[in-house]
């Protein structure tokens, strides 16, 4: 196996994604109940997403989903990758962590995004639209001065319980993301490790202008991307294919639908377009055994520099989705809870 450095994390993002057959309950089910696998397996963290208006994804609520996998659990840090800011006041998210923190103390995380609604009927059910996404920094800043106490939007109001509690912040970003959260001196997440050049410059954009603040001392980098590791390079490459089917019928058919079983997949008879979104999805993705698992991550941590990996892994079959995780666990050596 490779060799990681001192001190590398090693994290866990879930989106709840339905299987076909399956409503969202059972998703959402089946996301606690993972959870309890990644604890006792040794990660760090567990993350769940927030999606709005996607037929395939069930986590519309990261922090109500949050505080169901923080209730399951007892040492795992629990988290969102992430909630999207533009989406939201930021009032609210400060308050809504406040009560997580409170409720579950020192294993909160606050990881925030600025995507907006995937579709412009979403965004209009949500009351925002795309430039909602300029205005993520000031969202960021006065996000955060709802917990020191310092936001100046609304001076005469106080965002309880939020204020005075410590909620470790991250941000999902690339590009412009990055630099705001160099400039805001928070922890970044990037991804993927698809796209290495792109990561390569974001992680340096972020170094060269992160300015040490009271959440982050210096910069601190998180990777993240999907991996999936199997007892063959082949059947790893399987794990990917419901993903990259679901990501070629949202291209082309405008519906992000369940995923579906791997040997009906491939019998479809796809049209040309279709094919190629799939043939991508499938591409660039870390895969394979255990040992080739190992050492792609030991790179891409070398590279880049890395203080923590966030993995990823949406399959239709939930035993070979769990054995995946067991094999990766295994590959970076991890030590399991009791």
């Amino acid at each position: 196996m490779s060799t990681f450095p001192d001190g590398i994390r090693f994290s866990v993002l879930d989106r709840s994604r339905t299987r076909e057959g399956e409503d969202a309950p059972q998703a959402l089910r089946a996301t606690v109940d993972l959870a309890r696998e990644v604890e006792a397996l040794g990660y760090h963290r567990f993350w769940v997403s927030e999606h709005h208006g996607v037929p395939g994804v069930a986590g519309a609520a990261p922090t109500v989903l949050a505080a169901a996998v923080a209730a399951a659990t007892s040492a795992v840090r629990v988290g969102t990758g992430g909630v999207m800011l533009p989406n939201h006041r930021p009032m609210v998210v400060a308050e809504q962590f406040g009560v997580l923190e409170s409720l579950f103390p020192g294993r909160i995380d606050m990881g925030v995004g600025r995507s907006v609604g995937f579709t412009d009927g979403v965004r209009r059910a949500l009351g925002r639209d795309k430039d909602e996404v300029d205005r993520f920094a000031e969202q960021l800043a006065e996000l955060l001065g709802w917990f020191t106490g310092e936001q100046t939007a609304h001076p005469q109001v106080h965002a309880h319980p939020a204020e005075g509690l410590r909620v470790p912040p991250f941000v999902l970003a690339t590009g412009e993301g990055a630099a705001i959260a160099a400039s805001s001196g928070l922890p970044l997440v990037i991804g993927d490790l698809r796209s290495r050049e792109r990561l390569l410059a974001a992680v340096d954009t972020y170094r060269a202008g992160f300015r040490p603040s009271p959440w982050a001392a210096e910069p601190y980098v998180v990777v993240a991307g999907t991996v999936a590791v199997a007892a063959t390079e082949a059947e790893a490459r399987r794990l990917l294919v419901p993903e990259a089917w679901s990501l070629a019928y949202s291209r082309t058919r405008g519906v992000f639908p369940p995923l579906d079983a791997p040997e009906r997949i491939e019998t479809l008879s796809m049209t040309g377009k279709q094919r190629d979104f799939y043939e991508a999805g499938l591409r660039g993705h870390v895969h394979g055994t255990e040992e080739q698992v190992a050492a792609a991550l030991a790179e891409a941590v070398e590279e880049t520099g890395a203080q923590e990996v966030l993995v990823t892994t949406s399959t239709y079959d939930r035993a070979a989705l769990s054995a995946s995780y067991r094999g990766l666990a295994r590959a970076v050596g991890l030590t399991p809870r009791a």
